[in-house]
């Protein structure tokens, strides 16, 4: 199948810079990142894709067998790096797409150069010496809940994963999002998600990368950025001044300035 297609794949901004990938999380797709590729733009070539399943990707090339562990959603970064002839750049992921890009890295060295990791998070439930958020019988519960209820299951959740409570439109806009994903997709990418234990391959992490975190984020708190950044050598930590599990939405001049800073001194 035509990769281009089949991940909805558009290229944008500059055609000589380095070229910056953009990878949503889990029930978003590409339209995420609009508050973020005008900043980018100019200077950078901005590559965005939807994961199968997710926004206006083929659903025909959906697999659950595939899509049930997060290196099937890595291979699809590989196979969007590939078809494009990406060399040396710099992967952008956020929530669990920042683990799906260390696998791709991994896997693809000469394609992924630096990796941006925005509000991640290796595994969401909690371990011995380790918060991830979330105990497994939260987890089974969201699971469950999710499973039985879809539509009401994003209605409850996107505020909460959003936050800023104040402004209401980005909860909104979350769960539009969650609701126009076809649910039983969403089933194998939450289990997916929910389930992974991502912790292991952070020592792999071979390239500059950078850790966002936000001061609130009910999904991946902060001690999940400290553990991050402490499992990668030489890795950056920037604290935003955000809240809630998408800042770039609820704060993208802040996320965005963030982002710049850390490819301007990149090679």
């Amino acid at each position: 199948m035509d990769i281009v297609r089949r991940n909805n794949v558009s290229v944008t901004g500059n055609p000589n810079g380095r070229t910056v990938v953009l990878a949503h999380g889990f029930g978003c797709d590409q339209n995420m990142w609009r508050m973020t590729v005008p900043a980018l733009a100019e200077k950078y070539q901005v590559v965005l894709f939807d994961y199968v399943g997710s926004g206006r990707s083929e659903p025909s090339a959906f697999s659950e067998r595939r899509y049930a562990s997060l290196v099937g959603y890595a291979r699809d970064v590989v196979e969007v790096c590939e078809t494009l002839g990406l060399r040396d750049a710099a992967f952008v992921g956020h929530s669990v797409s920042a683990m799906i890009g260390v696998l791709a890295a991994d896997m693809a060295p000469k394609s992924i150069g630096a990796l941006v990791m925005v509000a991640p998070s290796p595994r969401y439930i909690d371990d011995d010496n380790y918060r991830g958020g979330f105990s497994s019988e939260d987890i089974d519960e969201l699971l469950a809940s999710l499973e039985s209820n879809y539509l009401g299951w994003s209605a409850a959740m996107a505020p909460i994963i959003m936050g800023n409570a104040d402004r209401p439109e980005f909860g909104e806009e979350l769960k539009n999002s969650f609701c126009a994903t076809d649910p039983v997709m969403a089933r194998v990418f939450a289990r997916t998600t929910f389930l992974s234990d991502s912790r292991d391959d952070l020592k792999s992490v071979a390239v500059p990368t950078l850790v966002l975190e936000c001061t609130q984020d009910v999904i991946a708190p902060r001690e999940v950025g400290a553990f991050v950044h402490e499992r990668i050598p030489g890795s950056t930590l920037v604290t935003l001044d955000a809240t809630g599990h998408c800042p770039h939405l609820s704060a993208p001049e802040a996320t965005n300035e963030a982002i710049l800073e850390f490819l301007a001194v990149q090679r």
